[in-house]
């Protein structure tokens, strides 16, 4: 396969890329630096922050080891979200304060962090155009979008002769999947790179909070993503996934990564944790691939 580039001067987009939404919270800024080195060294080609990674630190921790270690951009890009609503001078203002905090005059990957209404209007598809013909971001980005809203929005900036966006960000993991055939379908049909997030479930789907929430995890610290994954559809594939494992003798976590980055049409997949440990296990899950067991896995 050839090598996917997400703007002409980005380097190649690596099958795993680095979130931060734990930097600033889970992660101080020692802790975080030490997972950005260890991404860089095994490869990794994209880093992914938001503006409301705890209120703007992630962010400035990404901009501070930004401005210590010096990238070669050649060999990294780095990604961050904006929050709605859309309208032009929100936008303009969001994007201003996020360059600050990282640091740059371009921000490399800009998406819209979840779908609102305002993100399909005239005004604020052309208030994100003109981010572009500035040079203030090299490329647009969604994250959170149905494939009806996704398509709504592309058809409004054809229509628009605007330059589209260019990458799809959702959650996708066994226990929730929120990419299903039609949106790999628009996603190829624009040429839209794909990238999931979360393919352990926050922490979900290595089991350790089935006898409830485990203290100092992503749930005990943000109770909000509680609700995504403590309902019966995620708990009945939880323990589909433990019956498997049990019988395999695959560790849940191996299973759940290995299904995640293998998964089709995906282009990258978001991975992040606490130790330089956490990204070996996501390395080695890249190198286990039984389609068979995929879709046995998959078949609840």
């Amino acid at each position: 396969m050839a090598a996917l580039h997400l703007y002409p001067s980005a380097p190649p987009l690596s099958p795993l890329c680095l979130g931060g939404s734990t930097f600033g919270r889970e992660n101080d800024q020692t802790a975080a630096f030490a997972l950005m080195d260890g991404a860089i060294e095994r490869g990794i080609t994209l880093i992914d922050t938001a503006a409301t990674y705890s209120a703007g630190a992630s962010e400035q921790i990404v901009g501070a080891w930004l401005a210590d270690r010096r990238p070669d951009p050649r060999q990294l890009s780095v990604a961050t979200k904006i929050y709605p609503p859309y309208a032009p001078a929100s936008i303009d203002l969001a994007v201003t304060a996020s360059a600050a905090r990282l640091g740059v005059a371009t921000i490399d990957v800009l998406y819209l962090h979840k779908w609102d209404a305002t993100a399909e209007t005239p005004e604020a598809l052309q208030a994100l155009d003109r981010l572009l013909q500035s040079g203030r971001v090299r490329v647009l980005g969604m994250s959170n979008f149905t494939a009806d809203q996704l398509a709504a929005t592309l058809q409004l900036q054809t229509q628009l002769g605007l330059t589209p966006f260019r990458v799809l960000q959702n959650n996708h993991n066994l226990a929730v999947r929120d990419v299903d055939a039609r949106l790999r379908g628009i996603c190829s049909q624009y040429g839209i790179a794909l990238v999931t997030y979360s393919p352990l479930g926050a922490g979900f789907l290595t089991g350790k909070h089935r006898h409830g929430v485990a203290p100092g995890s992503r749930f005990d610290v943000a109770p909000g993503h509680q609700a995504v994954y403590f309902n019966p559809t995620a708990e009945r594939r939880l323990d589909h996934l433990a019956a498997i494992s049990a019988r395999t003798g695959l560790p849940m976590e191996h299973l759940a990564l290995a299904w995640a980055v293998h998964q089709p049409g995906v282009a990258s997949v978001l991975i992040g944790g606490r130790t330089a440990a956490h990204l070996d296990q996501a390395f080695a899950a890249l190198n286990f691939n039984d389609p068979t067991l995929f879709s046995e896995l998959e078949s609840v």
